[in-house]
């Protein structure tokens, strides 16, 4: 009976130690930050200022979760805007400093049908052309965009809006840009500006 009822015990503890790590790889997504926090805010902070982004998890919770989780694990320090269009997007987060590729996790679901739009301030998720290829780069609306948003095909996924910094994104929309040989890519500002850190504000 002794060694019965340690059996049992041990199996139970087995189970435990599994239930819980298979619970704490499945919070590892971004939904455990903030979780009760439907609009969490973060700050961008770059060498031309900072900008307050409010998160809309209640409508792009994939989205809002996914970039988060990038926060969460500091991988947007360090990175540059590498893509400014006047009058249309501020684009970044993909690459550091020396145009090398950051690391990124697996792609997520298209939420552009969340009722969300690409309107001036908002901040959207870039992709390829597969609607079902964002990760980790994003860009900000510098214009009402309505051709991105979805029609009758996928649009681009908006998951928050900007509360404070627009006067720096008007600045960045200003910055000199160039074709760059190197890489082949249009619209790259000549001189970089540098996305030094993102910061999860506190709810309020």
């Amino acid at each position: 009976m002794a060694i019965k009822s340690t059996m049992q015990s041990l199996v139970a503890l087995v189970l435990l130690v599994v239930a819980t790590s298979t619970l704490a790889k499945a919070k590892d997504d971004g939904s455990q930050i903030q979780a009760s926090n439907f609009y969490p805010r973060v700050k961008f902070v770059t060498t031309m200022g900072d900008i307050i982004v409010e998160l809309d998890r209640n409508r792009a919770p994939i989205t809002v979760n996914n970039f988060l989780r990038y926060v969460d694990k500091r991988s947007y320090e360090d990175t540059i805007f590498h893509r400014i269009v006047p009058e249309f997007v501020i684009q970044g987060g993909g690459y550091d400093t020396d145009f090398i590729e950051k690391p990124s996790f697996a792609a997520i679901f298209n939420e552009s049908g969340n009722g969300l739009k690409n309107k001036m301030y908002n901040i959207t998720m870039a992709r390829k052309n597969d609607p079902h290829s964002a990760t980790r780069q994003f860009f900000f609306n510098m214009n009402n965009n309505d051709s991105l948003d979805p029609g009758r095909d996928w649009g681009y996924t908006v998951f928050g809006s900007v509360q404070e910094g627009y006067e720096v994104l008007d600045k960045m929309a200003e910055v000199k840009t160039d074709f760059d040989p190197k890489y082949g890519w249009s619209d790259v500002p000549v001189e970089q500006i540098i996305l030094k850190k993102v910061i999860i504000l506190p709810p309020i």
